[in-house]
């Protein structure tokens, strides 16, 4: 490859797919990560979670179930029970009742009310979730794509200072090179295999990565991103106000659902100060005496000293906790968003300041800086500095682009969770 036909290809590095080095059917566009994500292991956990909520609700919205009761009693041990039959004529008192216990102060509803709460910020901790792996896969999919382009780059550059080697070599044998220059380009050689190898480790431990969020079909190994960056907009505007954000995360949302939740355990603990009350009622089968006695019987327990005072101390500190808790996660959220928003501002220029103005013209150093070598108006010293140089700026290209495609893809997410959410299955 001459040199020449480097720089063509280093131009277009950061516009062109990386080289594939796996079937193209492995290859996984931005879209398809993301939908593996919305349902992978981690949001089946919280699918589940939100299922053991809502059947909380049902077992917490019935009523306490009656009680039948069946005895039999006045057994007389000492003079016997007589003869005749068991059920009719022997002296036994056979009875048999019913209770039911009648909750007051509301607690059913009460009761029912927390659960939902508490089912309400399930449902919102499986958004947040579903969130929280879209940010990861999102990023995992950059990171990939990125390594893979950065082997393209590295592999480019280390078949150029191979060849710069071999020729080396063979002005050296014509006379017309010192060895001393010849082993410098060997040991530049050297470090660009060694720089591929490195790029090779980092591209499959980035597929990995994506792998483990995605659980995607296809091996690690072969797993491949399709190139699929970004515009350079840089236009991060809010559709909404910075509090209409915060309000529609889903962290938030869970933090408000769990607040009321606390809010109505707290009433459900002062209402235990109001007693239930047990009615009963038996029926009573005496020979000698009645076949048909009834009696009707009514309990309640007497708080006498202790009014639940412990319950409510509790349900109250759990209150407080769970309003600290919302203004905690507010202010995280708000300061989270407003960082996510100067990130992606700033990566953008960053980006576009290297693809508009520092690349092309490291690449005109570096061409200049060929054709001054070739023509012996410069030194081995200072074309090896130029490549340098076109390399060092080449990643760092890349690194920006990556950076603002991350911080532009959470920025994203963060904004349009409700859309996100609403978008998943919620099985």
């Amino acid at each position: 490859m001459s040199i020449r036909q480097f720089f063509l290809l280093s131009s277009l590095l950061l516009a062109l797919p990386a080289l594939a080095q796996a079937p193209a059917s492995a290859a996984v566009s931005l879209e398809q990560a993301l939908e593996a994500a919305r349902n992978n292991l981690d949001v089946a956990l919280g699918r589940n979670a939100l299922a053991a909520a809502r059947a909380d609700i049902v077992s917490a919205n019935r009523a306490p179930l009656p009680v039948l009761t069946a005895k039999l009693g006045q057994m007389d041990l000492q003079n016997g029970i007589g003869d005749g039959n068991f059920m009719t004529e022997k002296r036994v008192d056979k009875s048999i009742g019913l209770d039911w216990t009648w909750e007051r102060g509301n607690k059913r509803e009460l009761r029912t009310l927390t659960a939902e709460r508490a089912a309400s910020a399930a449902q919102a901790d499986l958004d947040e979730i579903r969130t929280q792996q879209l940010l990861g896969v999102q990023a995992g999919f950059y990171n990939l794509l990125a390594a893979q382009e950065r082997l393209t780059q590295v592999a480019l550059m280390e078949r150029s200072a191979a060849q710069l080697a071999t020729t080396a070599q063979k002005r050296v044998q014509a006379g017309d090179l010192a060895a001393q220059d010849a082993a410098r380009t060997e040991i530049e050689a050297q470090r660009a295999r060694s720089d591929v190898q490195l790029a090779e480790l980092d591209r499959q431990r980035a597929a990995l990565m994506l792998w483990q969020f995605t659980g995607l079909p296809t091996p690690p190994d072969q797993l491949q991103a399709k190139t699929d960056w970004p515009a350079l907009t840089g236009d991060m505007t809010m559709a909404n106000s910075l509090d209409a954000l915060v309000d529609a995360r889903p962290d938030v949302r869970a933090a408000q659902a769990r607040l009321q939740a606390a809010q109505a355990a707290l009433d459900s603990s002062t209402a235990q100060r109001r007693s239930d009350i047990t009615w009963g009622a038996s029926y009573d089968h005496y020979p000698g005496t009645s076949t048909a006695l009834i009696e009707l019987r009514m309990q309640m327990p007497l708080q006498w000293g202790y009014s639940y005072q412990g319950e409510i101390a509790r349900a109250s500190a759990q209150l407080a906790q769970a309003q600290d808790a919302l203004e905690k996660i507010r202010r995280q959220a708000r300061a989270e968003l407003q960082r996510l928003q100067q990130e992606a501002l700033n990566t953008a220029q960053r980006a576009r300041t290297y693809e508009v103005d520092i690349l092309p013209r490291a690449r005109q150093v570096a061409q200049g800086a060929e054709l001054a070598y070739s023509k012996g108006a410069m030194s081995l010293t200072d074309l090896l500095d130029a490549r340098r140089t076109l390399r060092a700026t080449l990643l760092d290209a890349l690194a920006a682009r990556t950076d603002y495609a991350k911080a532009a893809g959470a920025w994203q997410l963060r904004t349009q969770a409700q859309a996100t959410a609403s978008a998943a299955p919620s099985h």
